[in-house]
């Protein structure tokens, strides 16, 4: 430690704004809450599916036992076998049916020391026009580590997950701090792996076996995965053990320029290596009370020769970006068997540790090779506690209460061979910093009549601690609290109509790197510093919508209107981008920021073997910083999806359309950044039980080879560049996938 650094604390205490948010659904979804509860692994015959009243799927991510349609906002989930059939390879396949949602992807053409454009893969999910780490990812109640940028070393969240091990994925439209705490700004992912449960359900439970091997591909990179999962026990004591191997290539594009320079459109070459396991252990030992553990290890690596960025300076440039998670899980179940008072209690203790390390070697014709070896880690532990009380009485409330507790590490290092002007490697973007959050909750459901009241009340702190070990700049620690209230409320007026209503907060504390940030360019005339004045970020939202169900048609309208305040966005603050006069970049408190849309699903499930569906989302943002208003360019134009699908028991096919609206340029903040036009695509899916413990499953995504872009995907792109076509969706392309279960 230097004795000229220096170290100050600096406490933020706010009260969360609410905020409301837009969006909806899933195409190949049912309605909210109606999606078929198949488990992974359990292939149901199409008779017996047809005569089997399926239960349908609880929302955990709202902390209650409370299905979709009896919410008081809007929230959609898949279940194991719905993940199955879209044979997602990713977090951007795993929401592709989704309106409103969206995974950002560009294509890999960062190079080893200018640009970091693709280098973060799933970059992260997008609900209702936010993203990053404005939105909650939680796999088995634990927090997906965050991203993170740097100048060329930027890191994503999406390839933290492997679908094919998921047992179900639940996507949360709103402000969820109530519930679930710091960064439930836009809504939250929660995603639950494969449990013993899953896979020892009727007949298999009997035995004590169950299990399936799936082998699937995908054209659209090329790629191969293979997963096992068995499972064995007694429902007293039973385990589980999965793997999935993935090997592919880069993705494919609509591109034609093969050429090796910057004006390619093809992808660059890459290979792509992922292998997740999964080992669970459950028992109930004593009578009410289960123990259970769970240890998850991924391991995910892309070799890239980045073709793109050779050039009569730089001759060659490849590179090896490893994602890594390990993830150790405890957990205690207490069922007391009573009515009233306490009737469950849940504790989870967690460690988990993740990197994401990415590694460039440039060959230079004249000037020296360099290298860069970049990594972005943090180890989390953490602690949570959730129960719930029934009370009797006039007016029975159901009240759910619990503590979250967690110590997040954060760090991160640059090195390599030959620094950038003026410094020296390895050097770290900001200090080492724990993180620490702590909230507390209630929650409580109450019946008046056909209304059922839900109000919910929390209380978050937050600190982060930063290290002098290893940074040469002064540094700042940083504290605050938040109160996040919520009130909904669902009127049963009747089956076919029932409105709903819920007024929500939330906020998000600043990140390590946000606060304490160090570096400087001089050659090329930049300087990013950090902010230790810093506000966390605070929102307020309502959403209004009517929903129902009248024989076999069921529907949804959603309104909602989500306003911000302390909107954290890193933007120039000074200078004219001269050595002279550099320019500064810092993370800033934007005055507020607002997005406000609509939202509308219908389906049609008869008694036969056609089913219809429909849904649209759209949304519009803005920002507002100093008085001057813009376009807030992380929202989506409209999407519409619909789907005809006819399932004949054996065999079943179905058309699914989906129309993505232009870019207005009006909503884009940017007059000369390209806005993609409007595009219709078409998918066609279908399934063959070959046998009860056989099937087959196939897909042609982009029926028509249609060239189209999805916003997510060019924002940021300008308008007159050369290679518009490189940023393009893929192409046609089958998918194929075998499943044998047993």
């Amino acid at each position: 430690m230097h004795s000229d650094k220096t170290t100050t604390s600096t406490d933020r205490t706010g009260v969360c704004e609410p905020r409301l948010l837009a969006l909806s659904l899933a195409l190949a979804l049912p309605l909210p809450g109606v999606a078929q509860s198949v488990a992974a692994g359990v292939t149901v015959s199409a008779e017996a599916a047809a005569a089997a009243t399926l239960p349908k799927i609880t929302i955990t991510g709202s902390r209650t036992d409370l299905e979709a349609d009896e919410l008081p906002f809007t929230a959609t989930a898949q279940d194991a076998a719905a993940i199955a059939r879209r044979q997602a390879r990713d977090l951007k396949g795993l929401v592709a049916d989704e309106v409103g949602v969206s995974v950002q992807q560009q294509p890999a053409r960062f190079t080893a020391a200018g640009s970091g454009t693709g280098r973060a893969g799933n970059a992260g999910i997008n609900i209702r026009g936010l993203e990053g780490n404005q939105v909650l990812m939680l796999l088995d109640g634990v927090r997906l580590p965050q991203s993170f940028s740097f100048g060329p070393f930027v890191t994503g969240r999406g390839d933290f997950i492997e679908p094919e091990l998921l047992a179900s994925a639940e996507i949360l439209r709103g402000p969820t701090s109530a519930q679930l705490g710091s960064d439930g700004l836009a809504g939250a992912l929660v995603l639950r792996t494969l449990a013993p449960q899953d896979l020892l359900r009727g007949e298999r439970g009997a035995r004590g076996l169950g299990g399936f091997v799936r082998l699937g591909g995908d054209s659209a990179d090329a790629s191969g995965v293979l997963t096992a999962a068995v499972a064995v026990g007694t429902p007293q004591l039973r385990g589980l053990a999965a793997l999935t191997h993935r090997r592919g290539h880069e993705l494919d594009n609509q591109g034609r320029n093969d050429g090796m320079s910057v004006n390619r459109t093809t992808p660059n070459p890459a290979d792509v290596r992922s292998t997740t396991a999964l080992l669970k252990v459950d028992g109930e030992l004593v009578a009410g009370q289960r123990w259970e553990a769970a240890l998850e290890s991924r391991r995910r690596q892309v070799d890239t020769q980045v073709l793109s960025a050779v050039s009569s300076s730089s001759l060659s440039t490849a590179t090896r970006d490893h994602t890594d998670r390990d993830r150790l899980s405890l957990g205690h179940q207490l069922r007391t068997g009573t009515t009233t008072g306490l009737t469950e209690l849940d504790t989870r203790v967690h460690l988990q540790q993740a990197e994401t390390r990415q590694y460039s070697a440039e060959d230079r014709a004249t000037l020296a090779d360099r290298t860069r070896d970049n990594r972005y880690r943090e180890r989390a532990l953490g602690l949570s506690s959730e129960g719930r009380i029934q009370t009797g009485g006039a007016l029975p409330q159901r009240i759910s209460f619990g503590v979250d507790l967690s110590r997040n590490r954060i760090t991160a290092l640059r090195d390599g061979t030959v620094p950038p002007v003026g410094e020296t490697f390895p050097a770290r973007p900001f200090p080492d910093t724990d993180h620490t959050l702590l909230g507390a909750f209630v929650q409580s459901e109450i019946e008046t009549g056909d209304i059922t009241w839900m109000p919910g009340l929390r209380h978050d702190r937050y600190r982060l601690d930063p290290s002098t070990e290893g940074y040469s700049d002064s540094v700042t620690a940083l504290s605050g609290s938040a109160w996040s209230p919520r009130l909904g409320a669902v009127w049963r007026l009747d089956a076919a109509l029932q409105p709903y209503a819920q007024w929500a907060t939330g906020f998000r504390s600043p990140e390590p790197d946000q606060v304490n940030s160090g570096f400087s360019n001089a050659a090329s005339g930049y300087t990013t510093v950090g902010n230790a004045a810093l506000r966390p970020e605070r929102s307020r939202g309502i959403e209004l919508g009517l929903r129902g169900k009248a024989q076999a048609l069921g529907w949804q309208l959603a309104a909602f209107d989500n306003r911000y305040r302390d909107f954290i966005e890193q933007v120039a603050v000074s200078g004219s981008g001269t050595v002279a006069d550099p320019t500064v970049f810092q993370s800033i408190n934007l005055d507020r920021a607002r997005i406000r849309g609509l939202e509308a699903r219908a389906s049609w499930d008869p008694a036969g073997p056609w089913k219809l569906q429909a849904a649209a989302a759209g949304a519009r943002g803005s920002k507002t910083r100093a008085g001057t208003r813009a376009a807030l360019n992380s929202v989506d134009p409209w999407q519409l999806k619909a789907s005809a699908e006819y399932d004949a028991g054996r065999w079943s096919a179905g058309l699914h359309w989906t129309h993505l609206a232009a870019k207005s340029r009006s909503r884009i903040d940017g007059a000369t950044l390209f806005a993609p036009g409007r595009a219709e695509v078409l998918d066609l899916r279908g399934h063959w039980q070959i046998s009860p413990a056989l099937r087959l499953q196939a897909a042609v995504l982009n029926l028509t080879d249609r060239t189209y872009w999805r916003w997510s995907d060019v924002r940021g792109l300008a308008a007159s560049s050369s290679v518009i076509d490189g940023y393009t969706a893929p192409g046609r392309s089958a998918q194929l996938a075998l499943q044998a279960d047993f």
